[in-house]
């Protein structure tokens, strides 16, 4: 069986089923676990766990702005299907590029992350994951 997919031709059922099709050509459904790596912008307010901060989401908001923890609510971003719930730990930041990037562990089930941080983050925190 040929199939045409971006402009190469593949041969075989391999290639078919690695293009989302069966053996006959016909497409196969997304399962539930693709369909939602597509990120979800949530808008949500929350008092935050660690220093008791009241935070304003923007839809993009993860972490508190003021001791950088988190929760571990999503599977992919803005999703909130994780079963887990419990706090994320920044572990250490980077600078890449001109941008800060935050990287976090669960501390109940070990489920690493990194993330851009934000511009109201506390920056100086932010130096001292970097210096970790």
């Amino acid at each position: 069986m040929e199939i045409l997919y971006r402009g190469i031709w593949a041969y075989g059922i391999a290639a078919t089923r690695v293009h989302g099709m069966d053996e006959s050509g016909v497409r196969l459904p997304v399962g539930p676990q693709m369909k939602s790596k597509k990120f979800q912008r949530r808008i949500e307010n929350f008092v935050c766990k660690k220093c008791g901060a009241h935070v304003k989401g923007s839809g993009y908001t993860d972490h508190c702005p003021v001791c950088l923890w988190g929760r571990h609510a999503d599977v992919n971003p803005g999703d909130r299907a994780a079963e887990c719930g419990e706090m994320m730990e920044p572990m250490r930041a980077e600078a890449k590029n001109g941008q800060y990037f935050i990287h976090y562990k669960c501390t109940e089930c070990g489920h690493e992350f990194r993330v851009k941080s934000a511009p109201e983050d506390n920056f100086d925190e932010i130096i001292q994951l970097i210096n970790r």
